[in-house]
């Protein structure tokens, strides 16, 4: 059953994050991975939001399908490190390096937020 529950996640994620990165990506005609960006910020708080759930008691099956499964095909660090190179190689080094301060950055504060949020909604 668990791996049910993960792969129905990974099936709502993967399309969610690609038609999410096509959408974002056209409309900003730039050198910055902002779909990529994008996906991987909104990841983050719902994944924090679960772990604080999940060490309150509140959640536990939900883990699967959000996190590993939902989280996990949503976000990707493969085309974030990509497309943080092909940048790099081409010449364009300050975008792939705020590529990787905003993403460290914006990643970890929308944990921050989540986490923050599942210990007011559970503490």
């Amino acid at each position: 059953m668990n791996w049910l529950l993960a792969m129905c996640g990974a099936m709502v994620g993967a399309p969610v994050r690609y038609l999410t990165d096509r959408a974002v990506q056209k409309r900003h005609d730039t050198v910055f991975p902002w779909g990529t960006f994008t996906v991987n910020v909104i990841a983050c708080p719902i994944l924090g939001l679960l772990s604080g759930a999940v060490t309150a008691g509140a959640a536990s099956s939900q883990r699967l399908l959000l996190g590993t499964g939902l989280c996990g095909a949503l976000t990707t660090y493969s085309t974030f490190s990509y497309e943080t190179l092909r940048p790099a190689e081409g010449g364009a080094r300050f975008f792939a390096a705020a590529n990787v301060v905003a993403s460290v950055v914006a990643g970890l504060g929308a944990a921050f937020v989540g986490v923050s949020f599942a210990e007011t909604l559970w503490a």
